[in-house]
């Protein structure tokens, strides 16, 4: 077993394939739990980031591997001095850019996409870990980043629509109603804390006012659906929706 792994940590044709197919794997296990929830990036994208950041490594070894060996009287000649990490970091800094153009600004002020920028740079890491040789690392990054992506998604759902602060859009027929609404907040025994009021009155595209709230439920009613439903009744309030960030 010893044996197999010593020749594993070796650079030669067959570990160069089995690291760029373990950074595959690895990228596309990670990519799969994104394509089942639909997410922009998917499982040919984590799988590209994380090949991509392992052949910078593979590189980045085979050249100097190169300086060291076959190229060494040039080397020598010129006077060049090689540092193996500079590709790797180059990729960490381009990343960001990929990383970036998956964050949009979606509606109500909020942004998405910043889970998926993270995700591509986990996977680049990764990727690099595995062109590196640094098997164990791989495999135990793996497990901790797919126990953050899929197993704390519904833990970190939950958790959410159990805490005390609450954010609110409603549409409505008239900006009058806005005290309306505010009454029937406060009557539930939670505190408001902003009130944004982000359309006031019918446009050309025919949309009723809006407001956002922001609120605290009261310690003896931290229900996030009964006040939905308390402010949906309304007769005035064409909509309404929880904003979880």
């Amino acid at each position: 077993m010893s044996a197999i792994a010593d020749f594993l940590r070796e650079f030669n044709l067959v570990t160069v394939l089995f690291r760029l197919l373990l950074a595959m794997a690895a990228g596309g296990v990670i990519g799969y739990g994104r394509s089942r929830r639909r997410m922009k990036a998917g499982l040919r994208t984590y799988m590209l980031t994380a090949i991509g950041a392992a052949l910078t490594i593979l590189i980045s070894m085979y050249e100097y591997q190169m300086l060291t060996t076959q190229w060494a009287a040039v080397s020598e000649v010129m006077e060049l001095k090689y540092d193996v990490s500079r590709l790797a970091a180059q990729v960490i800094n381009g990343i960001g850019f990929l990383a970036a153009g998956s964050i949009v600004a979606v509606a109500h002020n909020q942004m998405s996409g910043l889970t998926t920028a993270s995700g591509l740079f986990a996977s680049v890491c990764m990727g690099i870990a595995a062109g590196a040789g640094f098997y164990e690392c791989v495999i135990l990054a793996l497990l901790v980043i797919v126990l953050a992506l899929d197993v704390m998604f519904p833990l970190e759902f939950q958790f959410k629509r159990r805490i005390r602060n609450i954010t609110l859009y409603v549409e409505f027929d008239s900006i009058d109603d806005i005290t309306t609404i505010s009454d029937t907040i406060e009557a539930q025994d939670a505190q408001i804390f902003d009130m944004d009021i982000e359309d006031t009155g019918m446009g050309e595209d025919g949309r009723k006012p809006s407001a956002m709230f922001t609120l605290k439920l009261s310690h003896r009613n931290t229900s996030h659906s009964e006040m939905l439903s308390s402010v949906a009744e309304l007769s005035c309030v064409s909509s309404i929706q929880e904003i979880i960030a």
